[in-house]
């Protein structure tokens, strides 16, 4: 016996007319008697499509400016009534109401009106459905006998199932049920998520609450036995690796996509043209410059060895110019991320270096900052939420603590440098030479081990560099250290019982100290 339900009436009232027009043709073509109201009734008329108003068939007028609509016995005994049921059937036949085989409902833009600058907040109200929702839980309740759908890629496979089955499946009306509860549960927290917003002035709400959509599922985890998918959050418009344009390549990976997520984060941190190098979610390679080849350049000799297999990001649109300098002999590129790029440069890169076909490009729009002031981790049990460590550098707040003083041609590098050290796991230390990354000792369990890995790394290039410390150095052992491999700066937060310590060893050295008052820990 089929469990397919023949569609001979359908309720339909949405704000997105997108694929509308198409949905109604071919359910007016299926004998389908189609009932509207409002805006969505003469959208239709216009397009040709024989529609009745909601108002007539209940005899009551939609009121209060549109806010009373569908709310009516007439319109949700249809949409309840189960067909299984003598009783049910009896009493919508006694009070002459259609039974409704299909709602179709999408709600008021509440989400797209609040992320607008400037909203007022009678606009946003105003954006609350009512009538909707209602709409959408009763149709979904009613699922073995109704269906529903809340979004327009769902029209085609309805439609498609009404002319090859005459109605529709069991399976597709429990499916559409659950995407539907799914909407209205993700309305419903956005607008409650609004007014913590308004009433909780800045604080953490009581409850918070995550709404992700499953994108795409991956090859695999970090490992090859772990399985992995991608979820994205709705309505983020800010440039992002989830949204973003993939121009050439292979499906990236997990550990890809945390690695371009990281190379975002540190470029779009940069006024000036920057690119950076990251390996294993920690940069080996940075740099800015008065054009974006040179930095590129720069970023590339941080480590070369590391180099080899990285990920790739830049704040500018990726011209030909460095294009070019990516394709150097021996160099392998997984993936690059950027604003855009320019179609030379993606010939260039898609047609000459020997891993042409691999490359991911990844075209992410704009580098606008952030919306979210927020960054969430989970651990077992629940989830950590801070506010995100996105503060400019406060260097009008620096204070140089050492008798020897900064000379003035130093400062990019301290800047530069300062800025690096908060995106490197702690404990962090970068090494900074003519605004370019050339040591790094990243996530080591002792700092001095830091500084001895990211001095390793610069090599004899340490002599004349600055050097950057997300927090405070617990004794002066690091600084010795620091003055042996030649390096004529340091910035740090200070904050330790031997600050006096540290802050004479480095007058002992003729090295200039500079204190901020703010850490940078990045567990």
């Amino acid at each position: 016996m089929s469990d397919a339900v023949p569609i001979r009436n359908a309720l339909i009232s949405v704000s997105d007319k997108l694929g509308l027009a198409v949905l109604a043709e071919g359910l007016h073509r299926a004998g389908v008697r189609i009932f509207s109201t409002g805006g969505t009734r003469r959208y239709l008329e216009e397009c040709d499509i024989p529609v009745e108003d909601v108002a007539e068939y209940t005899g009551f007028p939609e009121m209060l400016d549109g806010r009373v609509k569908t709310l009516h016995p007439k319109v949700f005994g249809g949409i309840l009534a189960r067909r299984d049921r003598e009783d049910h059937l009896q009493a919508i036949d006694d009070h002459d109401i259609e039974p409704i085989d299909l709602v179709v409902v999408n709600l008021y833009p509440f989400m797209e009106t609040v992320s607008r600058p400037g909203v007022t907040r009678s606009e946003a109200i105003e954006q609350i459905d009512i009538g909707g929702p209602s709409l959408v839980r009763a149709a979904a309740k009613n699922q073995q006998d109704v269906v529903v759908a809340t979004s327009p890629e769902q029209y085609r496979e309805i439609l498609d199932q009404v002319h090859t089955r005459g109605g529709t499946s069991l399976e597709l009306r429990r499916r559409l049920a659950g995407e539907a509860f799914r909407h209205t549960a993700e309305y419903d927290r956005a607008i409650a998520d609004y007014h913590d917003g308004e009433t909780l002035s800045g604080e953490f709400p009581s409850t918070m609450s995550i709404n992700l959509r499953r994108k795409a599922m991956l090859r695999y985890g970090e490992n090859p036995h772990q399985k992995a998918a991608i979820y994205a959050e709705p309505h983020v418009r800010t440039a992002n690796l989830i949204s973003a344009r993939q121009l050439n390549g292979k499906e990236l990976s997990y550990n890809n996509l945390l690695d371009l997520d990281s190379a975002l984060s540190i470029v779009r941190s940069f006024s000036q043209p920057a690119a950076t190098v990251i390996k294993h979610n920690n940069p080996c390679g940075a740099a800015t410059a008065d054009r974006l080849a040179r930095a590129c350049r720069k970023a590339l000799e941080g480590d070369p060895l590391s180099a080899f297999g990285s990920v790739l990001g830049f704040n500018r649109t990726v011209d030909l110019e460095t294009a070019e300098a990516l394709c150097a002999p021996g160099l392998f590129i997984e993936a690059i991320v950027a604003p855009d790029f320019e179609a030379a440069a993606v010939g260039l890169l898609t047609t000459k270096p020997k891993w042409r076909e691999n490359v991911r490009l990844m075209q992410v729009g704009r580098l606008d900052e952030p919306e979210t002031p927020l960054e969430r981790r989970f651990i077992a049990g629940g989830m950590l939420v801070q506010d995100a460590d996105r503060l400019p550098s406060a260097s009008l707040q620096w204070k140089t603590v050492t008798e020897t003083q900064v000379n003035d041609e130093l400062w990019d590098d301290i800047s530069f440098a300062w800025e690096m050290v908060r995106h490197v796991k702690s404990n962090a230390i970068v090494l900074g030479k003519d605004t370019a990354l050339i040591g790094v000792g990243a996530g080591q369990m002792s700092r001095v081990d830091s500084v001895d890995i990211s001095i390793e790394k610069a090599g004899d290039r340490s002599e004349g560099a600055v050097l950057a410390s997300d927090a405070f150095f617990p004794f002066p052992d690091s600084i010795d250290a620091a003055a042996e491999a030649g390096i004529v700066a340091i910035i740090q937060p200070g904050g330790s019982r031997r600050d006096q310590e540290v802050i004479e060893t480095c007058d002992r050295h003729n090295i200039p100290m500079v204190m901020t008052g703010r850490r940078h820990f990045r567990h």
